[in-house]
């Protein structure tokens, strides 16, 4: 149900990394615009009901905005069957909601990830239901690992997932936008400054992911003695970076735990 930029994105994935076959791909979404956009992603099909939707697909993925869930499930429920699998990318929507709105015993999974799934380098925190099975966290990981990282955890912690991976990006692309307006201070074109910034973000963290260091170590290791690294370094901590993003994750959290129970 639905077929945004991030249904697109996801299913997209799933296709080019051979995890699902297009033929096996199916949405439905009211936009026309939606509809096209989707289908030239993932070579799949539009089709015009629930009732279609439900009979095309095993796994069916709840994406749409949090507020249309309800009416999502309420048009989908007289249709799913114990062979079906919901998985819901709804920002904020808990497991028990998801599970109300279904027929007793249907198998849910809560999924939250974040806008890089656009790019398939997201970061994916999955939560099963109550009759959620191995074998289905096992099939949902596989298919979120098409578009990123796919972790389980349990649903308490997605708000957190929510603050620090889900808002995160939005942070990073202010450190990023800062440092190109470093580079255009001492005197870098700012194409040239935006690029070079994003690049370095990207390798640092590859690094980070690629080594299995600890980011502190990775960053002592380019730090010398007395050296321009250092600092700059220096420089940071005097404006309390540190600080700064532990406090904006803790935010983005209870926010999100604000919104929650709205």
């Amino acid at each position: 149900m639905g077929a945004g930029k991030m249904a697109s994105a996801m299913a997209g994935g799933m296709v080019e990394a051979g995890v699902v076959l297009p033929q096996n791909v199916a949405a439905f979404d009211p936009s026309s615009a939606a509809g096209e956009a989707f289908v030239k992603k993932t070579d799949g099909r539009m089709v015009e009901t629930p009732e279609e939707l439900a009979g095309a697909c095993d796994v069916l993925f709840i994406a749409v905005k949090p507020y249309l869930v309800d009416t999502a499930l309420l048009q989908l429920a007289p249709f799913v069957t114990e062979a079906h699998l919901i998985v819901s990318i709804a920002a904020g929507v808990r497991l028990a909601r998801l599970q109300s709105g279904v027929p007793q015993g249907i198998r849910v999974i809560r999924v939250m990830p974040n806008t890089p799934c656009l790019v398939r380098r997201g970061t994916c925190g999955f939560s099963l239901g109550e009759t959620a099975t191995a074998e289905d966290a096992e099939t949902v990981e596989r298919m979120l690992a098409a578009v990123g990282l796919a972790l389980p955890v349990e649903e308490r912690l997605l708000d957190a997932v929510t603050g620090l991976a889900g808002s995160g990006p939005a942070f990073v692309y202010m450190m990023i936008e800062a440092l190109s307006d470093g580079g255009v201070l001492m005197g870098l074109p700012r194409p040239l400054a935006i690029a070079m910034a994003a690049q370095m973000v990207g390798g640092a963290a590859q690094m980070v992911l690629e080594t299995g260091e600890h980011p502190g170590a990775l960053k002592d290791a380019v730090t010398s003695p007395g050296g321009t690294t250092i600092a700059g370094v220096q420089a940071l901590e005097s404006h309390g970076i540190r600080a700064a993003f532990i406090e904006a994750v803790e935010t983005a959290t209870r926010r999100s735990i604000e919104l929650a129970g709205e």
